[in-house]
């Protein structure tokens, strides 16, 4: 039994990183009061200075990890300027952590569609109103916006913007933690050489 209650096994044992964070999220969603797929993401802009910010998994596979913004935003004029970034799980209620880092590839129209079309009426219109991370000069200004686009777009289908899609982090590290008594923690890092290579396992110290 883990320190929260949950039998997790010696994760140490697999050799495939894709399907030990499936049951990792899989057993977050259970245990994680919000967002359980919630995660911190990090990038860097040509100056090289890091920013930080959480944002919400939308999808993974063995092609990588994938969420949705404003490519005018900052995140996403840093993604695109390096394509490059790094992702941190937390999961408190499991005593658990996964970090990722990769590189970075723009999802294709037909995802960033399907998406978008299952995300709430309003949400849609939010990415038409929001000019994300530039300065608002009041709320009052942005529910104007809002309110402008709901009657542009009162009936019928809401395109997709065309500044707004989706990210794929494709890793070529993942690193797996997990709390042990003591700060004797669990560390196990999933290594490759390039995005399409083969994965090799290393333990950490913690």
């Amino acid at each position: 039994m883990s320190e929260s209650g949950l039998t997790t096994g010696d994760f140490t044992e697999e050799n495939e990183p894709f399907a030990l964070f499936g049951q990792w999220l899989n057993d977050a969603t259970t245990s994680e009061i919000n967002d359980p797929n919630a995660v911190a993401l990090a990038t860097v802009d040509e100056y090289g200075m890091p920013s930080v910010r959480m944002v919400l998994l939308k999808d993974f596979d063995e092609r990588g990890f994938v969420f949705y913004t404003n490519f005018e935003s900052r995140k996403g004029l840093e993604i695109l300027g390096q394509k490059k970034a790094a992702m941190c799980f937390h999961w408190k209620s499991l005593r658990r952590q996964v970090r990722i880092r990769g590189e970075v590839e723009v999802v294709s129209n037909e995802e960033a569609d399907a998406y978008y079309a299952s995300r709430p009426r309003g949400s849609r219109i939010g990415a038409w109103a929001s000019k994300q991370s530039r300065p608002l000069e009041s709320r009052f200004a942005l529910e104007k916006a809002v309110a402008e686009y709901t009657v542009r777009y009162a009936v019928g289908d809401i395109p997709r913007p065309p500044h707004w899609s989706g990210f794929r982090i494709r890793p070529v590290t993942i690193e797996f933690w997990h709390d042990r008594n003591f700060r004797l923690h669990d560390r196990v890092e999933f290594r490759r050489e390039t995005v399409e290579g083969d994965w090799n396992k290393v333990r950490m110290y913690p």
